[in-house]
């Protein structure tokens, strides 16, 4: 991604209701399958500007992972500020530095529609977690919603919940719990996603920009009770379409 971009998710995750609902489907996944006991190796791989660390730090030890250097830079900076430093590394997710059965859980959040070939970051995933080591991951879902958003950041490709399953199992993992989420804004978002391929595009220096809407703090803080809401249905079930596809993903023991 470019800087602008990252500069941008700098200045929002904090408190955007998008990022703050991602990284809270996230955490209670990861409730539902570990104690907060701090004894946890956990790797966020694609860890951006940083925010998912300090939510992860409860569970134990947190190593932050990514290709770009403005990203591990502005990880820096949020450490600084919050006094925290976590253990960074500049890799590609197609080839970790890190040694075979390093990690107890796997955190790559809206990472893998950003690699060329999701299969080789899928094993290389697979290979750093222990066995029975958790993998934990969102992506963009549905083809038909591509837009100049994808583009801006870089995508290259949206899932759907069967083709994301599809990738994980072919390279080892048991897939443990696949949904949809941001299932009750799909309407909404589906409708701009298409209509925005319609309009004329209007482009800062000709440069494509990701979708940022802002709120109000009311509208925000509603959005955001509303994904918590969304979180507690996809503990119960699978929802049947959404904007973004979450995934729970095992190392079989057996694959030692």
């Amino acid at each position: 991604m470019k800087h602008e971009e990252y500069e941008r998710m700098y200045r929002f995750e904090d408190t955007y209701w998008w990022f703050v609902a991602r990284r809270r489907l996230i955490a209670s996944l990861l409730d539902a399958h570990y104690p907060r006991t701090g004894r946890l190796r956990l790797l966020d791989v694609g860890c951006g500007t940083g925010a998912m660390l300090d939510v992860l730090a409860p569970f134990g030890r947190v190593v932050g992972a990514d290709f770009a250097p403005q990203a591990l830079e502005f990880c820096r900076a949020r450490g600084m500020e919050k006094g925290q430093h976590y253990p960074l590394a500049r890799a590609d997710v197609r080839r970790l530095p890190f040694a075979d059965d390093s990690f107890d859980a796997v955190t790559a959040m809206d990472v893998i529609e950003h690699i060329d070939d999701d299969k080789a970051a899928s094993a290389e995933i697979l290979r750093v977690l222990r066995p029975g080591g958790r993998l934990f991951v969102t992506v963009p879902a549905f083809g038909f919603l591509w837009s100049e958003h994808d583009e801006a950041l870089h995508h290259y490709r949206r899932y759907t919940a069967p083709h994301l399953k599809d990738v994980f199992q072919r390279v080892g993992f048991a897939v443990t719990k696949i949904s949809y989420t941001v299932t009750s804004l799909f309407p909404p978002i589906a409708a701009y996603r298409l209509l925005s391929k319609a309009l004329p595009k209007r482009r800062e220096n000709g440069e494509k920009k990701a979708d940022l809407v802002t709120f109000s703090p009311r509208v925000n803080a509603a959005l955001q009770t509303l994904s918590d809401w969304e979180t507690r249905l996809v503990h119960r079930t699978n929802l049947p379409l959404g904007v973004t596809v979450v995934c729970v993903a095992e190392k079989k023991v057996e694959a030692a």
